[in-house]
């Protein structure tokens, strides 16, 4: 039997490796921890001041990765309305900062009457049906799950603006700030995690179908380091900034523990889900910009799927809180 496409990709892609290697290139995981060596600094100083910076940041990552994502559609014969798509995504973060996650919902709908809408006036009409899912598909995965980010950094404010000012009594003004180094950092290390348990003990396939080189063994590797680093987070911050994050009790702690299992679950899915796609396309990465990981969809498809559980999930948890 013939190999398929993806069976073709893949020993495409490894007979490149081996070229590469040959030609005394740099490793994938060399041009990893370069390239995250050149990014986290930025990355900590934005997260840690938050605000407007902050925002401008996750608008470039928005714009960057939907270009990707649309390129993705383009490799699929699909014809997106890619300067509608662009406009939506890049005012998404904008509403998020300025409100909350139901006026970015609100926006969301608008976008979605305005791509179709925006197909009547093309004159190409035999591929409407993927131009339109295709364009407010990227709009939704790439731009409103990681627009989740900028109301995650902004959590006591948001939380404030939903159950009144005694929110202060359970939520320091900046924790919004460990949150997100919370969900950054887990997610980090679960691919890590993942990543050498996988080439250490790796041998039943996860989802072989969607990305073969993924095993159980490396999953739960992962799981097992994010929830590590859930704590070792939360032990610094306690110790370093307990006005942000005091030492709580052990529900607190527990509530660390339990949220580190869902990002590093959360994160793993968001992975697969990103494998998907690009299987589907045909692919290896979605871009070249980041030596080692591909595009910037590569580097954030697990925290478009954690942030947002991540947020929920405290929504949920605040509240009780508040309630009991």
């Amino acid at each position: 039997m013939g190999e398929s496409k993806g069976e073709a990709t893949e020993s495409a892609e490894g007979a490149e490796a081996i070229e590469a290697s040959r030609a005394g290139g740099l490793s994938n995981l060399a041009q990893r921890l370069i390239a995250a060596a050149i990014l986290i600094p930025p990355i900590v100083y934005l997260i840690w001041i938050g605000g407007l910076p902050f925002m401008l940041a996750i608008m470039v990552i928005v714009v960057l990765g939907l270009q990707e994502f649309y390129n993705l559609l383009r490799s699929k014969g699909a014809n997106p309305l890619a300067t509608a798509g662009m406009l939506a995504a890049a005012a998404l973060p904008v509403v998020a900062y300025l409100g909350n996650e139901y006026h970015v919902t609100l926006l969301l709908t608008f976008v979605l009457l305005g791509v179709m809408v925006a197909q009547l006036r093309k004159r190409e009409i035999s591929s409407s049906l993927e131009s339109i899912s295709g364009t407010f598909f990227g709009v939704f995965y790439v731009a409103w799950l990681l627009s989740h980010a900028i109301v995650l950094r902004n959590f006591s404010e948001v939380a404030a603006g939903k159950w009144g000012a005694n929110v202060a009594d359970v939520l320091p003004l900046e924790v919004g700030r460990f949150y997100v180094f919370l969900a950054v950092a887990v997610v980090a290390a679960c691919d890590a995690g993942a990543y050498f348990a996988g080439r250490a003990y790796g041998k039943h396939k996860l989802a072989p179908v969607v990305s073969p080189g993924k095993t159980v063994e490396g999953a739960i590797g992962g799981v097992l380091a994010g929830l590590l680093m859930a704590f070792l987070v939360r032990g610094i911050f306690t110790l370093g900034w307990p006005e942000i994050l005091p030492a709580g009790d052990g529900i607190a702690w527990l509530m660390t523990g339990a949220i580190g299992i869902i990002l590093a679950l959360a994160g793993i899915v968001g992975d697969l889900i990103e494998s998907l796609l690009k299987r589907d396309a045909a692919v290896k990465d979605t871009g070249t910009l980041i030596p080692g990981s591909g595009g910037v969809l590569d580097r954030i498809d697990s925290h478009l799927l954690a942030i947002p559980t991540m947020y929920y999930v405290l929504l949920a948890y605040t509240y009780m809180r508040l309630e009991l």
